[in-house]
């Protein structure tokens, strides 16, 4: 009898556990002065995208309409305290001013890795916290600047021309076909990174299986089973998950990527070749010797970030050959996936907006007459201004990271001037809602239709900073802003030059989003028909 008592008591004792540590963040925001979400065992507030039932932006944007007269939300992301900044004056105190306290990224694999030899992804640039990040930052900070992407312009422009000829051509054989853009711009986006980033020279609209491309696409398919398991194993229980080294990177991508840089840097060095790319870049900053210097002004875009004085910093430190091979794979993360999907939206967005679409077309053309017969430069893009107008409305409507996230490093006491104070405690983060700003009428009149007059010179003045995010805000802002924009405009030059976009019966109208948390993606694909120009076809 007392056996089986103590065995129930026992039972009792574990379940009353399980319980307790199930239902143990319910009362979190009880005592802040702030709206909440509803927060469910282990799936938190978020059991919608984990489970797939709903795309991001469209979490993000009902959300953000629901709480209209809050400036801050709490919410569970699994079981992470998240607080959703609505209000762009918070989000440009806590993004700019008070940055030390909200300095990093939510750890991707619970406690930061970045020592153990045999991860990648925890050295990225992404993924550095504090003192390394600092570092990192300055070190990367120079690779990026105005200059150097006006060296490197002759790589990105050759890779345009070598894709609209190869679709001049194939069009030429079977006129009236469509494609889908997802597919069409992450080759592209893949040849840049080859050549930019690795120093080869592959074509993905002709070779569609070169090695290259078919290891860039398995390395990301972030949605499997098996990274997804390790996301959710590290924010659950990262004390047993943690030790096992669990890289979201897997072995087989690791070990051909890095073999491709180490061949690169090996050859660079023992035949002393120099070539305007990345990897020369980070061979120099390896050794130290890449500092920034003082750039001219120059007008490079609207949604360009400008570097905070964390990435101007002098360093002397030395990157490791790890180390620097994890940035140019996060270099390959970044930029094939965002600027992909960029493309692939903006493309929708003229085809579906014709006036739009031939309003940009007569100024490439008078671009291109003034080159006269010389090759686009970095220089001339800059000047197009109704070209800097797409591309920053592109980015409001269908900003590729629809919400960012920061974790806070140290307890911050948040006050809005207005009477609203209270403790965001160290280890919770923060969100920032950019789907929802970026929609919001309060900011965008009618935000749903696509007007680049938004961005011209008479009306950008009136755009507020803290409710334009497409690429972050303050010190830990996108690094890459500057080469992301200059892809998409020069492939946007060069294939609107060759073709127009036409909708087709397989463009859908309006999208359906992918389900979850993989960002912003066309569940059915965006199908365009290329239409060759036919007074232009040689151009």
């Amino acid at each position: 009898m007392e056996v089986e008592l103590a065995y129930v008591v026992s039972i009792l004792v574990v379940l009353g556990f399980v319980y307790r540590w199930l239902n143990k963040n319910q009362d979190y925001f009880r005592d802040k002065p702030i709206p909440a979400l509803p927060i469910a065992p282990i799936l938190g507030s978020t059991g919608s995208l984990l489970l797939k039932q709903v795309s991001l932006p469209d979490f993000i944007k009902p959300l953000y309409d629901k709480y209209t007269g809050s400036k801050v939300v709490g919410l569970f992301d699994t079981n992470i305290p998240m607080y959703v900044l609505r209000d762009p004056e918070l989000i440009k105190k806590i993004g700019v001013k008070d940055f030390d306290h909200f300095m990093d990224h939510r750890p991707l694999f619970g406690k930061n890795h970045a020592d153990n030899s045999e991860m990648m992804f925890p050295k990225t640039l992404f993924a550095l916290n504090d003192q390394k990040w600092r570092s990192m930052r300055a070190t990367l900070s120079p690779a990026f600047t105005g200059s150097k992407m006006r060296q490197m312009f002759d790589l990105v422009r050759e890779c345009c021309e070598s894709m609209a000829k190869f679709y001049r051509d194939e069009i030429g054989t079977k006129p009236g076909q469509e494609y889908e853009m997802k597919d069409v711009f992450s080759r592209f986006t893949n040849d840049v990174i080859a050549t930019t980033a690795f120093g080869i020279k592959v074509d993905s609209s002709k070779h569609r299986d070169n090695e290259f491309y078919a290891q860039g696409k398995k390395m990301m398919k972030f949605d499997r089973l098996s990274v997804a398991l390790r996301i959710l194993g590290y924010r659950l229980i990262p004390s047993l998950i943690g030790p096992f080294g669990l890289d979201i990177i897997d072995h087989e991508q690791r070990n051909y990527f890095s073999s491709l840089i180490k061949e690169a840097v090996k050859a660079r060095e023992t035949q002393k070749i120099v070539r305007p790319d990345m990897i020369n870049l980070l061979i120099q900053a390896r050794k130290g010797l890449l500092q920034h210097q003082k750039e001219s002004e120059q007008n490079e875009g609207f949604a360009t970030v400008e570097e905070s004085d964390v990435g101007k910093v002098r360093v002397s430190q030395q990157m490791t050959e790890n180390e620097m091979i994890a940035q140019c794979l996060i270099f390959f993360l970044a930029g094939f996936d965002t600027v992909s999907t960029c493309l692939t939206f903006l493309m929708y967005e003229l085809t579906l907006n014709r006036d739009v679409q031939d309003k940009l077309y007569e100024e490439i053309m008078e671009t291109h007459q003034s080159l006269d017969g010389k090759p686009l430069s970095y220089d001339t893009l800059q000047k197009m201004k109704y070209m800097d107008m797409v591309v920053s409305e592109g980015l409001r409507i269908w900003p590729p990271v629809a919400a960012m996230d920061r974790l806070c490093v140290r307890d911050y006491v948040l006050e809005d001037g207005e009477g609203l104070r209270f403790t965001i405690d160290k280890g919770a983060g923060i969100w920032l809602p950019i789907h929802g700003l970026h929609h919001d009428p309060k900011y965008y009149p009618s935000p749903e239709k696509f007007l680049p007059e938004r961005f011209s010179d008479e009306n950008k003045s009136n755009i507020n900073l803290g409710a334009y995010l497409p690429f972050g805000i303050g010190p830990r802002n996108c690094i890459g802003s500057r080469f992301a924009l200059m892809e998409v405009k020069a492939i946007v030059y060069h294939m609107l030059k060759s073709f127009t976009f036409e909708r087709t019966r397989n463009t859908e109208v309006p999208l359906t989003l992918t389900k979850g948390f993989s960002g912003t993606l066309a569940e059915n694909g965006v199908f365009v028909e290329f239409r060759p120009r036919i007074l232009n076809a040689s151009a």
